[in-house]
């Protein structure tokens, strides 16, 4: 990995993004509770995909993870510390309901409880995602996401958390990352549930693009006064050269990465225009579809780490695009093999503000992995001190602009269990030491933390 240049000093100073942009930290359920069987929860699909061998970096599980589950208090009380007001966090599906639908598990319902109350107590607001991917295993047995049943599957799980959680929680995301865990778990099998190619793929596709506009229409029926959104990953999309075969990969790659599950949700269909494999969608559509898809929702999440640089392959079968490795390419990268491309989150903020139906954006993940190390006590990480100072530069850029972009999460407050990447990768604001679950404040943090001082 090569070094990443030490950029410019940048007076960022929070004030200049305005008094009511939204500033936050996220987690999620799976990647930071453990308590993997712990008061009766069932098991999710990466409960299952964790004990496969040859899944995860080094044999890496989620079973404690940051044990969040028993020291929630203690994480809170030092978001308080960082003067961190809001926290986006996931509920467990499993959790609440063991076997997915029917039977409800109360002592899930009394910890997210706990959660949610304690925020409150602190001054911290709750926004909370209702998938983060940890879909119950007894609903993959049945077909998981490429079942029809999933709509109500989802429905019955979307109702039962307005009614036990909607009165305190107002913020809400529906959805995390279609793309991603409908891609990389239904068609290229390197995340839960590990299911390989279209047939899996494509109505699994189609079933989380109507449970995101059926989340959305069931929280707003249920919980008054809330503000409703749902979040995408996205990538600035390069194309290699200016050869016409790598500017149609690249058009491709962004149609798929990009366009794929926003476009239905606006009222715009599938973009089948760009990528014809996106045709065999029709096979999985009923008669209304076209229209339950659709939900105006109060606000999108859009979470950017990188750019991908995309060249034309004849061996990628419906693509024919292949993303060029960035330590290929001879730019700065994370441990992840992630170029550290700050105007990216700028390309995507204008990007999203050009669907004229978007009513607001947030920046709901941004982040970096590096090599962390403990040493004499603390942690020092200036290489993503440099990536979340050079990125916020490019969100503030876009907001003076006059582009629409009203908050900004970090990835994540603390280092947790990565997926396919275990815990190798550290994204933390926080280190936290997985042997005796100590929390250290990292550079980054403490940075973080004297910016978003009062």
């Amino acid at each position: 990995m090569r070094n990443i240049p030490k950029s410019e000093p940048i007076n960022l100073n929070k004030i200049d993004f305005g008094d009511d942009f939204v500033w936050g930290v996220s987690t999620a359920a799976y990647q930071t509770e453990g308590a993997y069987v712990k008061d009766n929860k069932g098991m999710s699909i990466w409960d299952d995909f964790t004990a496969k061998p040859k899944t995860i970096f080094a044999g890496h599980h989620g079973k404690v993870a940051c044990d969040f589950y028993h020291r929630y208090r203690e994480d809170i009380l030092l978001m308080k510390s960082m003067h961190i007001k809001n926290f986006r966090f996931s509920i467990s599906w499993p959790r609440l309901m063991p076997t997915g639908h029917g039977e409800v598990n109360r002592a899930g319902v009394d910890f997210y409880n706990r959660v949610i109350d304690f925020c409150l107590e602190c001054g911290i607001t709750p926004w909370v995602t209702l998938y983060h991917w940890d879909l119950p295993q007894t609903l993959e047995a049945k077909g998981g996401w490429a079942n029809r049943d999933i709509l109500g599957w989802f429905g019955d799980y979307t109702r039962f958390c307005a009614k036990y959680f909607g009165d305190r929680v107002k913020h809400w995301m529906v959805l995390n990352e279609p793309m991603v865990f409908t891609g990389a778990g239904y068609f290229l099998g390197v995340h839960a549930p590990g299911r390989k190619g279209l047939k899996s793929f494509l109505p699994a596709v189609h079933h989380a693009t109507l449970c995101q506009a059926l989340g959305g229409k069931i929280l707003r029926e249920e919980v008054k006064r809330s503000s409703i959104g749902t979040t995408f990953s996205c990538s600035q999309i390069s194309p290699y050269s200016e050869n016409k075969k790598d500017l149609i990969a690249a058009k491709k790659a962004d149609t798929l990465l990009n366009r794929l599950f926003i476009e239905p949700t606006l009222g715009l269909g599938y973009p089948v225009e760009n990528l014809n494999v996106l045709k065999r969608l029709e096979r999985y559509q009923q008669p209304t579809d076209l229209k339950d898809m659709t939900f105006s929702f109060d606000f999108i999440g859009i979470q950017n780490y990188t750019r991908e640089v995309v060249k034309h392959s004849y061996r990628v079968p419906y693509l024919r695009a292949k993303i060029v490795k960035a330590s290929e390419r001879n730019v700065p990268t994370t441990v992840m093999d992630w170029e550290v491309h700050p105007p990216s989150i700028y390309e995507m903020i204008a990007k999203f503000n050009a669907y004229s139906n978007i009513k607001k954006i947030l920046i709901t993940e941004n982040g970096a992995a590096f090599e962390d190390k403990l040493k004499n006590g603390s942690v020092d990480d200036p290489k993503r001190v440099n990536y979340l100072q050079d990125y916020l530069k490019q969100v503030l850029k876009a907001k003076n602009e006059g582009l629409e972009v009203s908050g900004y999460f970090a990835w994540t407050f603390m280092d947790n269990f990565e997926w396919a990447e275990g815990y190798h990768s550290r994204f933390g604001l926080v280190y936290v030491d997985f042997t005796t679950q100590e929390r250290i404040i990292k550079k980054s943090g403490k940075w973080f933390r004297a910016f978003l001082r009062p």
